[in-house]
């Protein structure tokens, strides 16, 4: 399958799908055929890319929506020689649903997703009961979904919405994981602001 680039070099991690409205081949996109895990939510890579640093093992997909945080992305992945990243501009929820194969997916990673506080706007928050059964879909039984927020509220739903899923249950978050921070964690976290980790296996 010919991949389309979002740059004009080779060395491009940043991808654009041959079609918006087929199934992508995830395992076309890389040099060897490995597990995959996606990121939905990338911003500029900081988790994502020491995550993959670590896992040479596994395969990598970050979905962002601004390409100047993809290109962040490039860079950091450029400058360890990472061959298992690759990246795409494009809405998380469209993604998970519409591009990912059925049971492709060994583990994604939420981490702060816009909270929208406001009762009014918490319908546009990514993590609900339809978000669950499209994550189940294309995990495969075992996969895992890893959240993490420092919303308290978001969090509730969070657990809400997974425990009440029977194709999930809770794991822990391992500590080699969770010791992998985003910025935005790191400057949480200097302010004493905590981090809430929370991780769904499925199950059937």
């Amino acid at each position: 399958m010919n991949i389309a680039r979002e740059d004009v070099t080779e060395q491009s991690i940043i991808i654009r799908p041959p079609s918006y409205v087929e199934r992508l081949d995830v395992h076309a996109l890389f040099p060897a055929r490995q597990p995959l895990e996606v990121e939905l939510g990338s911003g500029d890579g900081s988790f994502f890319v020491q995550w993959a640093a670590i896992n040479p093992a596994t395969n990598f997909v970050g979905v962002e929506r601004l390409l100047g945080r993809l290109r962040k992305i490039e860079r950091k992945s450029r400058r360890l020689a990472l061959a298992n990243v690759r990246a795409l501009r494009l809405e998380a929820g469209y993604f998970a649903g519409y591009l990912l194969p059925p049971e492709s997916v060994s583990a994604f990673h939420i981490y702060f997703p816009d909270p929208w506080p406001k009762r009014k706007h918490r319908a546009h928050r990514l993590v609900n009961e339809q978000f669950a059964e499209v994550l189940r879909a294309a995990l495969r039984v075992e996969g895992t979904v890893y959240l993490r927020t420092d919303d308290i509220d978001y969090f509730d739903q969070m657990k809400r919405v997974f425990g009440s899923n029977d194709n999930f249950a809770s794991t822990l978050t391992p500590e080699r994981l969770a010791n992998v921070l985003t910025d935005f964690e790191r400057g949480f976290n200097a302010e004493g602001v905590r981090t809430n980790h929370a991780a769904f296996r499925r199950i059937k």
